[in-house]
């Protein structure tokens, strides 16, 4: 089955605010976490590596983590995609800019944008239209 999220990028995601933060915040929903691959949470943060090609064909490696210390002792009771600075600065992405994620039915991952400016439009043509609706993380369906 093939799944596409987006997420409308903060000032905190693309770092305009100079803070520092361990990637994009995660909703602990699970039509967003069905997205991602099973994490083993009997263990302290665990994490997959996943390899997301882009529109240029250029492969980016992104760490999907739980951060579950607060199960051993700690604080920490979120899930994170991190390892994402580099390509939210190489493509000069800002706040209200869209992240938008694709696994296909083979397990494969693809990532794009769009601009605040751009209209909706279509990630896939012969598939279907990407719906807008407001700020944060959605499921698309196409």
């Amino acid at each position: 089955m093939e799944l596409t999220i987006s997420k409308v990028l903060s000032a905190n995601d693309s770092g305009e605010t100079g803070g520092h933060q361990a990637g994009l915040l995660i909703p602990k929903k699970e039509c967003i976490l069905s997205f991602f691959p099973a994490l083993n949470e009997s263990e302290l943060n665990p994490r997959a590596h996943l390899h997301f090609e882009d529109d240029a064909g250029q492969y980016w490696e992104f760490a999907f983590i739980y951060y579950n210390n607060r199960l051993f002792g700690g604080t920490r009771n979120e899930y994170r995609l991190t390892r994402m600075t580099r390509y939210i600065r190489e493509l000069g992405l800002v706040t209200g800019d869209e992240v938008l994620m694709n696994r296909d039915s083979g397990g494969n991952y693809s990532i794009s944008y769009r601009r605040s400016s751009a209209q909706p439009v279509s990630m896939n043509e012969a598939e279907g239209t990407v719906i807008r609706l407001g700020a944060g993380w959605k499921v698309v369906n196409i």
